[in-house]
């Protein structure tokens, strides 16, 4: 019983500061542009390409 005294606490301040690190990276507009680096892999450079 007594290390719920400990845990408890312990596990909710690591949830809070996961919550804190999530909506710090929403405020830093991590989550901004979901599908522009998945499609990117698609987009030919153009000086790549030989004449």
């Amino acid at each position: 019983m007594n290390g719920l005294i400990f845990l408890i606490p312990i596990a909710l301040g690591l949830g809070l500061l996961g919550l804190a690190a999530f909506f710090w990276s929403l405020r830093r507009g991590q989550f901004d542009d979901l599908d522009g680096a998945a499609l990117r892999i698609f987009v030919e450079d153009e000086e790549d390409e030989a004449p």
